[in-house]
C-alpha cells in the first residue's frame, strides 16, 4: 500500500459536480433481468486529508422526485408510498462516519444511509479515479464505487408474487457513485 502523504497535494473541500457526476441503482426485476435507474438531481461535498485520509468527511443529498429509469410509468410508481414516497421523503442522505484507506487507489467510506424514515451504517468501497486540471482551471478529482442494500430495511418493501415463484423487484439494490469534484477555491 501505497503511503497515504501520496494523497497531499489533493488536501482540500471538494464540492460534487451534479453535471459530470452519476448515482444510479440497479434491481432484478421478475427475476429475469435488472433495472437500472438513477438519481438525477443531488448535491454534495467532500473534504480530503491527503495526508490522513481518516480525517476526510464526506456527505451527498439526493433529491428523490429525481428518480430516472427511463420509463414514465416506473418512475411514477417508484416516486409514491409504494417505494420512495417522495413527497413525505424528499431527501435521501448519505453523511460518512469513517475513511479507511485499504489500498494503494482504494478507500471504504462508511456512513450513515437515510431512506425514508430510516438511517443505517453502510460501507461503500471506492476507487479513486484520478485528479485532473480541467480546461477552465478547476482541480478535479474523481472517485467510483458501489455497494448493496436490502431496500426492505429500508421501510421500501412493496413486492408482487409472480406465478412462476419469485418476486417483482429484487430486495437486493446496488448503489452506484461516479463523481467528479471540483476542488473549491
Amino acid at each position: 500500500m501505497t503511503s497515504a502523504t501520496t494523497y497531499a497535494h489533493l488536501t482540500g473541500t471538494y464540492t460534487i459536480d451534479a453535471s459530470h457526476s452519476r448515482i444510479g441503482f440497479v434491481a432484478r426485476h421478475a427475476m429475469v433481468t435488472k433495472v437500472r435507474g438513477s438519481f438525477n438531481e443531488f448535491d454534495g461535498a467532500f473534504t480530503v486529508d491527503g495526508e490522513d485520509p481518516a480525517k476526510s468527511s464526506a456527505n451527498i443529498t439526493i433529491q428523490t422526485k429525481s428518480v430516472d429509469t427511463r420509463n414514465a410509468d416506473r418512475d411514477g410508481h417508484l416516486r409514491t408510498n409504494d417505494f420512495l414516497a417522495i413527497d413525505d421523503f424528499p431527501t435521501i442522505t448519505f453523511v460518512s462516519t469513517a475513511i479507511a484507506q485499504t489500498g494503494e487507489d482504494t478507500f471504504d467510506v462508511t456512513g450513515d444511509l437515510t431512506i425514508k424514515d430510516v438511517t443505517k451504517s453502510v460501507t461503500v468501497p471506492f476507487e479513486f479515479g484520478g485528479a485532473a486540471k480541467d480546461p477552465f482551471g478547476n482541480d478535479r478529482i474523481g472517485f467510483e464505487g458501489s455497494t448493496s442494500i436490502n431496500r426492505s430495511d429500508y421501510n421500501v418493501k412493496f413486492n408482487a408474487a409472480l406465478e412462476t415463484g419469485g418476486v417483482l423487484v429484487s430486495d437486493k439494490i446496488t448503489l452506484e457513485f461516479e463523481i467528479s469534484a471540483v476542488k473549491n477555491s
